[in-house]
């Protein structure tokens, strides 16, 4: 018996297998700790892909993804390094179509090791990846770390987007082992796409394009997914058949990354999609001492927030523009009912839409006033207690975060910091919108955020990242450009 693997492989009763697993394993098993030098290197070695969703206490999800293999895949993991006491069920993964695998039964506040074990079709001996790891969710009082990217834009190639230099980035913040990873929109633009020709694989083909990618990270840190505008997945496009650039945008999403969806650890968004299901667009949990929010504008406007996808001019009235009155009175549930000591608030940008942060804030049903700055909100939203940016000031938010803009700048108004993200694969590391912000402090692209939350307060790194041939003038990869603080409200 192979010490630190189970001899009942749970799950896959041994009577229905004709050799034992964990026999199949030990050639994999000794390749691996150098046992045995003279064994050749097993072929079918895994290449694909994890990405691992809806972490909780007691439970954690593994989206497995490989393009160009088939075969039987399970998860082998542990409390301890090296010591993997427990597995999943085999499952067949057939090429090109992700699967996901949940682990269950898990121990609050722990950190998990994990191989994945694959057989290839054909194959008689299942190879294993590299051990990964990730943790469950923290107590009060703990201290953890989460880190947060921009928009990746990766259909801006040499504008916008460097392959090489969004793959550092992810390392940088991999190494950072943050227990888990956002993203804020605008990693999967399908508005790019001739809407004359446009099909479902093409649509697909956005999201599976990222999954390398965000594989990097999220291998080990779970990924929360934030809707931005030019992913198209919205309610204006609807038109009552499963035909559709929304439909297909939403059911890609929810195929290869596992979001959450309403339960005992996650609340959210629990309208039943035709064609779609639950969206999993919006949701909210709390984790150690911080509730942390999403919102998205974008299935809930009845009309385009931003550029229509077919063409055309854009909406006249921003007051058209509405988060809607469910996933508002849910915001306000949440923030007012949530105990926790600091409260994060993430959405692609305020109103969904325009550029700037509190700049903006004061419109229409974020702030309350017309484009005229007059007051407009009793009159629009009369069945809302008070506006967005009221709704965080008065529960306490500690930082909403948003991006949009392609910039770095920390902001505050009445008590909240508005922090804006700037992009993860800038090669011209530019300084976009600037003069949208009239205040605060700001930096250029390229970089992330990562966010160390404690008992003490909160510090917030904005962390540059650089390919090697830039790293000139005392610039280095993973440098800290700015840090803050925040102290407990």
């Amino acid at each position: 018996m192979m010490p630190g693997f189970s001899h009942k492989a749970e799950g896959v009763p041994m009577k229905k297998m004709s050799t034992p697993l964990w026999l199949l394993l030990v050639p994999a098993m000794l390749l691996l700790c150098g046992c045995n030098n003279s064994l050749p290197v097993p072929t079918g070695l895994f290449t694909g892909t994890v990405i691992l969703g809806r972490p909780t206490g007691t439970s954690i999800t593994a989206n497995i993804l490989s393009n160009g293999q088939s075969g039987n895949v399970l998860l082998a993991y542990g409390a301890i390094t090296g010591n993997y006491t427990r597995q999943t069920p085999a499952h067949f993964l057939p090429a090109g179509t992700p699967l996901e695998v949940p682990l269950g039964s898990l121990s609050p506040n722990t950190q998990y090791f994990y191989r994945v074990y694959f057989r290839q079709t054909g194959a008689t001996t299942y190879t294993a990846t590299d051990e990964r790891s990730f943790h469950t969710a923290r107590p009060a009082g703990g201290t953890f770390t989460f880190c947060i990217q921009g928009d990746s834009h990766p259909e801006r190639a040499k504008t916008q987007f460097n392959a090489d230099l969004y793959t550092r980035t992810l390392l940088t913040a991999a190494a950072d082992n943050p227990d888990f990873y956002l993203t804020i929109g605008d990693d999967f633009s399908v508005d790019t796409l001739d809407p004359a020709t446009v099909t479902a694989a093409e649509v697909t083909g956005r999201y599976t394009l990222q999954v390398p990618y965000l594989s990097l990270v999220g291998s080990s840190a779970p990924l929360f997914l934030v809707n931005g505008n030019h992913e198209q997945a919205a309610r204006y496009l609807l038109d009552g058949t499963p035909n559709n650039v929304a439909v297909w945008a939403q059911n890609s999403r929810n195929t290869y990354f596992p979001e959450p969806a309403p339960d005992n650890f996650y609340t959210g968004n629990t309208e039943q999609m035709q064609y779609i299901g639950l969206l999993r667009n919006y949701f909210a949990w709390t984790w150690g001492d911080a509730l942390f929010v999403t919102i998205d504008p974008y299935w809930a406007s009845p009309i385009c927030v931003d550029d229509p996808f077919y063409g055309g001019s854009k909406r006249s009235n921003l007051w058209d523009v509405t988060h809607g009155d469910a996933q508002y009175q849910w915001l306000k549930t949440t923030l007012e009912q949530s105990g926790a000591k600091y409260k994060f608030v993430f959405a692609h940008h305020v109103l969904g839409t325009g550029r700037g942060g509190i700049e903006e804030a004061g419109s229409y049903e974020w702030g309350g006033h017309n484009a005229d700055g007059s007051w407009g909100f009793d009159t629009e939203r009369p069945g809302w207690a008070m506006t967005i940016h009221q709704l965080m000031a008065q529960n306490g938010v500690t930082i909403f975060f948003q991006g949009h803009d392609h910039i770095w700048v920390r902001q505050e108004l009445d008590g909240v910091i508005y922090q804006t993200l700037s992009e993860p694969a800038d090669p011209n590391y530019s300084l976009f919108n600037a003069d949208a912000y009239q205040s605060g402090v700001k930096f250029s692209n390229t970089g992330y955020t990562r966010v160390t939350v404690s008992p003490g307060g909160v510090k917030v790194d904005y962390v540059r990242t650089w390919l090697p041939k830039d790293e000139t003038g005392g610039h280095v990869n993973g440098e800290v450009a700015y840090s803050y603080t925040v102290a407990p409200k």
